[in-house]
Order: C-alpha cells, then sequence, then structure tokens
C-alpha cells in the first residue's frame, strides 16, 4: 500500500474556484515580491504537496528547529530549511499579504506571518556540516538577503516551463500508482546521465517492489553537472530500451541540488515519499560534493530517523568489472585488479575527453543522445 504522504496529508495549495478568483483580484493590489527561478519552484512545491506538510515558507520556530534537531517543531522529520529570503527595505513596505511574481507576471499569494533574522554560518554549518567556501551550498547561503520571511502561500497561476511536459504532481503520481496496480514503488533520485552502475541498482531495486519512479532533479546545479534536457532525453532512451513499459514512470523533481549529503539524502527520501514511493535508493555519496562528507555518510543518518515513513534501500558503489563481464561491486567481484568505476566524476570527464571507454558505461542509446547534444554540462 502507497504511504501516507509526509505529516499524514498531502497538501494543496493550488487555488481553485471563488478561492482562486478572489486572490487572482487581490494580487493587483498587493505589494509584490519578484522571486528568483529556484524560489518560484519551491513555491510551486508547496503549493502542490511535494513539500509536504509545509503549507509555506517557514517560520522562525520550524527554521531553527530544522537546524538544530532536523526535525520541525512538531517532531516530523525535515532537513532542508525551506525559505524565502528578503532584504530590510523590502520587508518595511510588506502588508499582511504579498503577491508573488517570476519574470513580471503574479503567479501567488503569500500571507505574511513572520518576519524574522538569523544567522547564515549557522544555516550553513548545520546543513553542509561546513562553513568551508570551496563547497557549493555555503556561498549560497552567504548571498541571501538579510531576513527571512515565513507565511503559507496559495498558488493562482501554474508555472510552465519547457520541460514542463516531465511534471508530476504528487496526486497525480500516486493515482499513476494505483492505476498500475503498484503497492511498493522505489524512488531514484539523479542528477547525472544514466550508466550501467545505475541501470543495475535501479534493476535490482525493482525486483523487490512493482515499479520504479525516476525522479531526476530539475534545476539550480553546479558547473560541470549535466544539463537537464541531457539527462531527461537520456533516461527516456533508456527507458524506451531496457525498462518494462508498465514498470517504470520518469518525472521531475523541479528544485535546486544543495549538495548537502546526509541531510539532503533525507529531504530527497521525504519527497518522494510525498510523490508515493514506499522505498527510497540511497547510494553511495548520495547528494554529496568533492570530499565534504564520508562515502556512506548519507546511509548512516537514517539511523536517526526511524520514524521517516519511507524504507531505505542502501547500494555500495558499482563497477564495471572485464572479467566479470559487467556490473559488480565489492560484495560480488574479487577482481580487483580489473574495474572501472561508474562514478559520475569519471563519467563526465570520458565524456569531455571523448574517451573509447565510455563505451563501457553506457548503453548505446544513451551515449547517442548525449553525443546528440552540444552542451552536455551546465557552464
Amino acid at each position: 500500500m502507497l504511504p501516507k504522504p509526509h505529516g499524514g496529508r498531502l497538501i494543496e495549495r493550488l487555488l481553485k474556484g471563488e478561492e482562486r478568483k478572489r486572490a487572482v483580484q487581490e494580487a493587483v493590489q498587493l505589494p509584490r515580491l519578484e522571486l528568483t527561478a529556484e524560489l518560484a519552484k519551491e513555491a510551486m512545491n508547496i503549493a502542490s504537496g511535494v513539500f509536504s506538510p509545509l503549507e509555506g515558507f517557514m517560520r522562525k520556530a520550524d527554521f531553527e528547529s530544522v537546524l538544530i534537531s532536523g526535525r520541525l517543531a512538531d517532531g516530523v522529520p525535515w532537513t532542508i530549511p525551506i525559505i524565502l529570503d528578503v532584504l530590510e527595505e523590502e520587508a518595511r513596505r510588506l502588508g499582511d499579504t504579498v503577491t508573488l511574481s517570476y519574470h513580471g507576471e503574479p503567479f501567488a499569494v503569500l500571507e505574511v506571518q513572520e518576519i524574522y533574522a538569523y544567522n547564515r554560518e549557522a544555516l550553513a554549518s548545520a546543513v553542509f556540516g561546513t562553513t568551508d567556501p570551496r563547497h557549493p551550498g555555503v556561498g549560497r547561503i552567504r548571498s541571501l538577503k538579510e531576513l527571512l520571511i515565513g507565511g503559507r502561500i496559495g498558488v493562482f497561476r501554474e508555472l510552465e516551463g519547457p520541460l514542463s511536459r516531465y511534471r508530476l504532481q504528487p496526486v497525480e503520481s500516486r493515482v499513476l500508482f494505483q492505476a498500475k496496480g503498484w503497492r511498493t514503488v522505489v524512488g531514484f533520485q539523479t542528477r547525472n546521465v544514466p550508466h550501467l552502475g545505475h541501470e543495475y541498482v535501479q534493476k535490482t531495486a525493482l525486483s523487490f517492489v512493482d515499479g520504479i519512479f525516476i525522479n531526476p532533479v530539475i534545476g539550480k546545479k553546479k558547473v560541470g553537472d549535466f544539463t537537464d534536457e541531457v539527462i531527461l532525453r537520456a533516461y527516456e532512451a533508456l527507458i524506451t530500451h531496457y525498462y518494462p513499459k508498465e514498470r517504470a514512470v520518469l518525472a521531475i523533481l523541479e528544485t535546486e541540488m544543495r549538495y548537502a549529503g546526509p541531510r539532503e539524502a533525507i529531504f530527497h527520501a521525504i519527497v518522494r515519499k510525498n510523490f508515493g514511493c514506499t522505498h527510497f535508493i540511497v547510494g553511495r555519496d548520495h547528494a554529496g560534493v568533492a570530499d565534504f562528507y564520508p562515502p556512506y555518510s548519507a546511509q548512516e543518518i537514517f539511523d536517526e530517523f526511524p520514524d521517516l515513513g519511507i524504507v531505505p534501500l542502501f547500494f555500495a558503489a558499482f563497477f564495471h568489472c572485464g572479467r566479470c563481464g559487467g556490473a559488480a561491486n565489492e560484495k560480488t567481484c574479487p577482481h580487483d585488479g580489473e574495474r572501472q568505476d561508474f562514478s559520475g566524476t569519471q563519467l563526465r570527464n570520458s565524456i569531455l575527453q571523448s574517451k573509447g571507454e565510455v563505451g563501457l558505461v553506457l548503453r548505446p542509446e544513451v551515449a547517442q543522445v548525449v553525443h546528440s547534444f552540444q552542451k552536455v554540462f551546465v557552464e
């Protein structure tokens, strides 16, 4: 049976009917905040239930509780702050309700319940475990504005983009899983083009459940990561040629990568639980970057959250073994000298250098997609 949404109910703040009509009329008269693409996506994730049980950007009690304990003020597990930052001069002109806009177009209203100060260094240290400026998330935190706004939102116009056709809201994914007869679903988080190691992990997990939900992160990433379009087109090719049609669903998670390692692994699991997943794949160095986190710290943190409500599936690192003739891991392969790692970093380097060994780790249909793009990586 599909799990209940995180916190017990699926939040829906996509306004309809008279409530929507009223919000559209009021929005013209209200003070306005222009959001970045990342913040606009966060607002949409709140409104559509992706971030259940949040109904808006975090108020101070939840924000501080998340930093200290990895839980909301009521004790529900939650590890990544979802916040809206504003300048002091912006805060002074705001009333009880604000219109949120993106690219100059109003799309939501925010009930301003609280405006509060915070410590950027404490935020970075809690979320990333470091204040080292080499970490891509630390620089982002240090660029935030002085104050945070907490309050409930209501979206009256959904944001559309070039990849919207890949979007499923949690209410839709849950209906789809049930229509397929899936009682157990494993979620897979990715920001990479699929290599044979990914496929091996996914199919190993799929052998224990009814279906797999492949859910790439679409949004801001660090320089050198794969572009969104390349990732999606590559997965379409993989699923078309190598997965049973009735066993795999591809849809996007529209949010930025935080590279927060263990904390982000918990956050990713919670989001997939809201989509309806019963299980979640956690690999080596999940959501990590450089050498900031021990290789399996993203798996170990799950011991701290026995009440998470989704089953983590832990996998060791996989590699291609020339002697075994395919994907293997340290538990299944004794041939130390014939291993080629499936790491995302090595894959990116091979593509950049156009090395022939890309063919050992990519399906030919996936490699064809990757090589058809002029721009493969974020610059």
